[in-house]
């Protein structure tokens, strides 16, 4: 457990590493960072062989590696420059010599993970085209397991611009699947919206879901379970449950696994059928 002057310590560290970045932006009326990408340190470190003082065994893709297992593990409320160079066996400072600040870092790692989505190729090995039905489904299946390994992909999305080199992998992936549904130009970002902010909602949700039942010691099952049978005890709430238990029933399904399973699956068709429709209404 951290005592005040560790905290007090990591704190520190983290304004030290930010001041580069983020008080440039108050002087001279320069703009604020935007992304690592755009204005962070090199990835190979020219100056290293000019100096003594960095941390052998240290380069940045252990420093983000270690990173991510630490967001991983405990989500990044609780991430600092302190806790992860505690992990590496360096001092805070270090790090620094790697990233100007700890959310250049955050930025680093949540490109990182997505080296994990599967991005099918275009073409069969016959090479005839794949069908943009199947790609699309492989894509929106791998980043909603994505979401639901790394909950706190989920927060980082919306923060940063994911410009980084895997995230523009999927980007790419994902508009030429657009492209090749057929639907005209103007319409395409619209749909291309439509099914992977379904994902991303739906992938979050059950990624915090998940995170819950194991926080509580429980199965999904379990949890749901205990979560049921205290709104039953609860006579204000059972009418209004009524009708969803029915919907719920109706979906089948044995765990709850499968019925998420269930919804996702039919949720993605009726994504896929609207784009159909869509494209012969042109």
């Amino acid at each position: 457990m951290e005592s005040a002057a560790d905290k007090a310590s990591d704190k520190a560290s983290d304004r030290d590493g930010e001041r580069a970045g983020d008080k440039a932006g108050d002087k001279a009326g320069q703009p604020l960072r935007t992304s690592v990408w755009l204005e962070g340190k090199p990835a190979a470190r020219g100056r290293k062989s000019e100096r003594t003082d960095h941390p052998t065994g240290l380069d940045r893709d252990r420093i983000i590696a270690v990173s991510v297992r630490l967001l991983d593990a405990e989500g990044p409320a609780k991430f600092s420059m302190r806790r992860l160079a505690a992990e590496l066996g360096v001092t805070a400072m270090s790090l620094y010599w790697y990233v100007d600040t700890k959310d250049d870092l955050l930025e680093l790692a949540l490109d990182s993970v997505y080296t994990e989505i599967v991005t099918l190729p275009g073409t069969a090995d016959d090479g005839t085209q794949t069908d943009w039905r199947d790609e699309l489904r492989e894509l929106a299946v791998s980043y909603r397991a994505l979401l639901v390994r790394h909950p706190w992909v989920s927060p980082l999305v919306g923060k940063f611009l994911n410009i980084g080199p895997h995230s523009m992998e999927f980007s790419t992936a994902v508009q030429r699947v657009m492209r090749g549904t057929g639907l005209p130009a103007h319409g395409q970002m619209g749909a291309l919206s439509a099914v992977f902010q379904f994902v991303y909602g739906f992938g979050t949700i059950e990624g915090h879901f998940v995170q819950r039942c194991a926080e509580a010691g429980m199965t999904q099952d379990q949890y749901h379970r205990h979560a049921m049978g205290s709104i039953h005890e609860q006579p204000e709430y059972q009418g209004r449950f009524e009708q969803a238990e029915e919907m719920m029933e109706a979906r089948g399904g044995e765990t709850v696994e499968e019925m998420r399973e269930r919804d996702f699956t039919f949720a993605l068709d009726v994504l896929v059928a609207g784009i159909e429709t869509m494209r012969e209404r042109g």
